[in-house]
């Protein structure tokens, strides 16, 4: 299938795709904040830098796309036609990064809990994870 738009467009597009305070991002630390928990975002001193970090609760929250950071559900299974190998080599590139990042979290004795961008479909279901997975920290 042909873009539908020139290369200068779809570059520019791509450009103004941020790593930092993305819809996902933001969801999840509005569903936090609104339970009462207070955190830290971005902490550039930790492994892998968390998107968010819950020093009280000695844990971490890690925000992932689907696509960027290759879930198994239909949006991460799926790889552009164009320039395949590409984005087949930066996917597996980011699964390593991460899984790098998580070892060294949990190595330094930080809990980490991973939230996929799918999985913000249903918020009472990630709301209740959330409450459970932070109330029965040690």
């Amino acid at each position: 299938m042909v873009d539908i738009v020139d290369s200068a467009t779809r570059s520019r597009m791509m450009s103004g795709i941020r790593g930092r305070n993305t819809k996902p991002e933001i969801l999840i630390r509005s569903l936090l904040h609104g339970q009462g928990f207070r955190f830290r975002l971005d902490a550039r001193d930790l492994p892998g830098r968390p998107d968010i970090v819950l020093p009280r609760y000695r844990a971490v929250v890690l925000v992932h796309g689907c696509f960027w950071h290759g879930h198994d559900c239909a949006r991460g299974a799926r790889v552009p036609k164009a320039n395949r190998d590409y984005w087949v080599a930066k996917v597996a590139r980011n699964r390593a990064r991460d899984t790098a990042a998580r070892e060294a979290l949990v190595k330094a004795g930080w809990r980490v809990e991973t939230v996929w961008e799918c999985e913000m479909k249903d918020m009472a279901t990630l709301e209740a994870r959330a409450r459970l997975w932070l109330v029965s920290a040690p």
